[in-house]
């Protein structure tokens, strides 16, 4: 196993690595499910330098086709040229495919990935009639948010079954401290008052807030505090507006922030 130690900063919270290493190994789709901004993609990327595999991610959407993922027939130059699609390019390459957010992809999209997140391991081109065979180095990993699910949007059990799943979370506050003060360089002091307004955020009820605020949404904060911002402008752009457009909502986190910052 090739271990890049210049991998994307991580901060483990539980055993995610040992079992992503272990689904790896032995050739097992992977499931991560969480909220928005709580480090899915910088684990997958974190994992992927580790494990010196090239990584394919795509962000999945309503517009999102089997074909947009496989590959197509394209015109150039007069001359009609397959050309392969991210998933098709990581299983020929042995690498790491990422579906970002999984359930907005278009219900074809689930059939093509069957064959390849059980034993056979295989990736049909209709288009072209081949059939590759997923090499040792390939491995899919899927994410999703369970918080944004709706009836229409809900992972089908026959797909969620396929997969081995870590559910993930935001950090907790000396993981989330250590976190902001790596990625944005801001001291430990100033870290801990965001850490500590984020779990504030994170445990308000009945504030018209769909999620609560994101590790990512923090360390943004913290870059721009870092960078000389005052803590107010910062907070504004990097928490309040990003959260909501409700004037009184904003007006309530205003005041949280007053009562962290004093």
């Amino acid at each position: 196993m090739t271990h890049d130690f210049n991998a994307p900063y991580y901060q483990p919270i539980a055993d995610e690595c040992a079992l992503f290493e272990a689904a790896y190994e032995n050739g097992f789709p992977l499931l991560l499910k969480g909220p928005t901004g709580c480090g899915k993609t910088r684990f997958i990327e974190h994992m992927a330098a580790r494990l010196g595999r090239p990584l394919y991610t795509v962000a999945c959407h309503d517009d999102l086709s089997a074909a947009d993922l496989i590959g197509r027939y394209l015109l150039r130059g007069g001359e009609t040229e397959w050309v392969d699609g991210p998933l098709t390019r990581a299983v020929r390459e042995g690498a790491i495919c990422y579906l970002d957010e999984i359930v907005e992809a278009r219900k074809d999209v689930t059939v093509v990935l069957h064959p390849l997140t059980d034993n056979r391991r295989t990736l049909m081109l209709d288009r072209t009639g081949e059939e590759l065979q997923a090499p040792k180095g390939f491995m899919l990993v899927a994410s999703y948010n369970p918080g944004y699910q709706n009836v229409l949007k809900r992972m089908k059990p026959s797909t969620r079954q396929r997969f081995l799943s870590i559910s993930f979370d935001f950090p907790d506050p000396a993981s989330e401290t250590l976190i902001i003060i790596q990625e944005s360089g801001i001291d430990e002091a100033r870290a801990k008052s965001l850490v500590r307004l984020g779990g504030h955020i994170r445990a308000l009820s009945g504030m018209d807030l769909e999620e609560g605020v994101s590790t990512r949404l923090l360390i943004y904060a913290a870059q721009l505090i870092s960078g000389g911002m005052k803590v107010d402008q910062a907070l504004q752009a990097a928490v309040i507006e990003p959260l909501t457009d409700e004037p009184d909502v904003q007006q309530a986190l205003r005041d949280l922030i007053t009562t962290v910052y004093g």
